[in-house]
């Protein structure tokens, strides 16, 4: 299956309530924390889910609802899911942004398993909250993607899409 997959699950509206965003949300933390394992395709799956959940969490819009929860992270816990996937991840885990070639400058500072990463603790920590409060979710899903792991979600597709293109996703 490649990455812009037809489908009617991949339709531009995407899911618009909170429980099929929960799903969304809970698929991919499930293929991060199955990643490594030497039979399950992940990051193909990965590839083929963030777009998905990037059109879901669209569709929430800036609702303006309830104040949502603040993320308070588990530091050892992210660093240590970083390493795991940088470790998997190996050559391609690197990519170059807009400005790391300017100038003599030359660094790539784009990470897959950073942006990987903040998604899955950002997603975790949403579930979290729509299990106590469903209704406050959703507002917390997007605020969290517009303030911070959309642009990651971005990065992520950006850099999957280039992989798929060079025949090395799995």
């Amino acid at each position: 299956m490649g990455m812009f997959d037809p489908s009617p699950t991949a339709s531009a509206a995407g899911p618009r309530t909170g429980s099929e965003i929960a799903d969304l949300a809970s698929a991919y933390c499930r293929l991060i924390e199955a990643s490594g394992v030497a039979s399950t395709p992940w990051l193909v799956e990965v590839a083929d889910l963030l777009p998905r959940l990037h059109a879901a969490v669209l569709s929430l819009g800036p609702d303006g609802g309830e104040e949502d929860e603040p993320l308070t992270p588990d530091l050892d816990a992210r660093f240590e899911l970083y390493t795991h996937l940088r470790e998997i991840l190996g050559d391609r885990d690197g990519y170059w942004l807009e400005f790391d070639r300017v100038g003599e400058h030359r660094t790539m500072s784009g990470s897959l398993a950073d942006d990987l990463t903040d998604i899955y603790c950002e997603l975790k920590h949403a579930l979290r909250v729509y299990e106590r409060h469903p209704h406050r979710a959703g507002c917390g899903w997007y605020r969290g993607f517009a303030a911070h792991w959309g642009q990651h979600l971005v990065d992520a597709v950006r850099h999957l899409s280039t992989l798929e293109t060079q025949g090395r996703l799995d």
